[in-house]
């Protein structure tokens, strides 16, 4: 959903891109299980995209850039990969991550998704999970998606389905919102839930001017072997909630921890929580 409200756009992106870099060193302690978590979503990505050796490929929103660094072992030392996210801490990390694992191919840059700053037809691929529906003009940035694109080059990104269909989610957004009184996320900031129609989704790529856009469902389960380790990963890196949960004292986090527990506890299992998940993958090309 488009920023609206109070804040105009020029705030809302500045408060959002505040809010990512702040929450970067979560996302950098806990990337091996954003890597792991998003496993089944960044082979989606790659089989709808299929890059080959030699080619150029953008992952924008990066966040640790797990899919970034899947693509840099399948265009290979004569093609080039750039993680890139508007945190210069996200990019930062991304970019470690890479050098740790010796991809000379991979690069850092720091690019706002809506106003993607390269030359026209850069790259043959672009890649972005779990971006798209956090920005405030999401028709802006695929336009942008467009527009870096090489004529023929493929894209493919991810977003949240339904939250109805995502209670690994849903349900902490519930929690905080019943103990505070304070809808999470803010009114006016685009949330992990903005793009949950499939039509629409597909409409703003269509209408953006991609080509042979095609949105399915991909199930997202989340496992944790206990409540306090979903609730605490998951608060951890979501932006909107993190400095919220991090102000609160001690006894205040358990007792949502308890709150969230109750109502997530229909998932529990023998080896602990196994919650229901499903994202949205979209996939096309440019013309």
């Amino acid at each position: 959903m488009e920023a609206t409200g109070t804040l105009g756009r020029a705030d809302v992106r500045a408060q959002l891109h505040a809010m990512w870099d702040g929450v970067a060193p979560a996302w950098g302690a806990n990337a091996d299980f954003v890597d792991a978590r998003g496993l089944e979503i960044t082979t989606a990505l790659l089989d709808r995209t299929e890059p080959v050796r030699g080619e150029r490929v953008l992952e924008l929103a990066a966040g640790p850039g797990s899919v970034g660094l899947a693509a840099a072992r399948l265009v290979g030392a004569e093609g080039e990969v750039v993680v890139s996210d508007v945190s210069p801490r996200m990019t930062a990390i991304a970019a470690g991550r890479a050098a740790a694992r010796k991809l000379a191919n991979v690069r850092g840059e720091v690019l706002d998704l809506e106003r993607i700053a390269v030359a026209d037809a850069s790259f043959d691929v672009v890649l972005c999970r779990e971006g798209l529906m956090l920005v405030p003009d999401p028709a802006a940035a695929a336009r942008e998606i467009l527009r870096v694109l090489r004529p023929g080059g493929r894209f493919a990104l991810s977003v949240w389905g339904p939250r109805a269909r995502n209670p690994w989610l849903g349900v902490i957004f519930d929690t905080l919102t019943a103990a505070s009184g304070t809808p999470v996320p803010p009114p006016g900031i685009p949330g992990p839930f903005s793009l949950d129609d499939a039509g629409r989704l597909e409409g703003i790529l269509a209408g953006a001017g991609l080509a042979d856009v095609v949105v399915d469902e991909v199930p997202t389960p989340y496992r944790a072997a206990t409540v306090s380790e979903w609730w605490e990963r998951s608060a951890a890196l979501a932006g909107p909630m993190a400095k919220r949960l991090a102000a609160l004292p001690e006894f205040a986090r358990q007792t949502l921890i308890a709150k969230g527990g109750e109502a997530i506890a229909p998932y529990t299992t023998a080896d602990g929580l196994d919650i229901p998940g499903v994202s949205l993958v979209a996939s096309g090309r440019r013309a």
